[in-house]
């Protein structure tokens, strides 16, 4: 299991988030957000924390129309934590490690 959060595509999220076994972290991040910048190192973090449990992918908006349609994803950074079909978790705007952690923990300790 790969230790860092991966980039994917449109094209790349069915068999990357929705045919895996682990819980998914998807992070909706663009170039030109400055609080995704922000948010980077506690995805980053997280990514290394949770590498048994939790698989974190990283998706840049605007070349991914399609996926950000259909997670409904207003604003950036923006995280989506799915397990298979099912939406666990919605977070808009930037949160703190803690927060994260504190969410991340929530839902892996409850499977």
């Amino acid at each position: 299991m790969s230790k860092g959060a991966i980039t994917i595509t449109d094209a790349e999220f069915e068999s990357e988030v929705l045919t895996t076994d682990l819980p998914v972290l998807v992070y909706f991040w663009a170039s030109w957000c400055g609080p995704c910048q922000l948010m980077s190192p506690v995805i980053n973090l997280a990514a290394t924390k949770y590498s048994d449990r939790l698989k974190i992918v990283k998706m840049e908006i605007d070349p991914n129309p399609l996926t950000v349609k259909q997670y409904q994803v207003e604003g950036v950074p923006a995280l989506r934590l799915i397990k298979g079909n099912q939406l666990l978790e919605s977070i808009e705007g930037v949160i703190n490690k803690v927060k994260l952690l504190s969410i991340l923990d929530q839902h892996l300790n409850s499977n």
